[in-house]
């Protein structure tokens, strides 16, 4: 069985977390993504601490499929560095690892 990862995202609008969201369950990227918000995100930017309002994906995908992923990412979003993190899936229910697996297989 191949690795499954989670990526997380934010985006600035729903709006802009769903056209993602979309686009990578339709390119089989992703089996599911996850949209939950708002949140309140505070961080360092250009040498100022900033606070914004933002939306949080939770893409489930197959680790080989990560660059592939990261460059839609990376071409839809609005920001000019967006967070793009991946993070291992350790463990989960067999059944629900096949689903995701099934959903991003060519």
């Amino acid at each position: 069985m191949s690795s499954c990862i989670q990526v997380t995202t934010t985006t600035a609008t729903k709006e802009e977390a769903q056209k993602i969201a979309c686009h990578l369950v339709e390119q089989k990227l992703a089996a599911c993504v996850q949209i939950a918000g708002p949140i309140i995100s505070t961080y360092r930017w250009k040498g100022k601490v900033e606070t914004a309002t933002e939306w949080l994906c939770l893409i489930k995908t197959q680790e080989s499929l990560y660059l592939e992923l990261e460059k839609a990412i990376i071409s839809l979003h609005s920001y000019e560095t967006p967070e793009i993190i991946a993070v291992e899936i350790i463990k989960g229910s067999r059944e629900y690892l096949s689903w995701l697996q099934n959903e991003t297989e060519n």
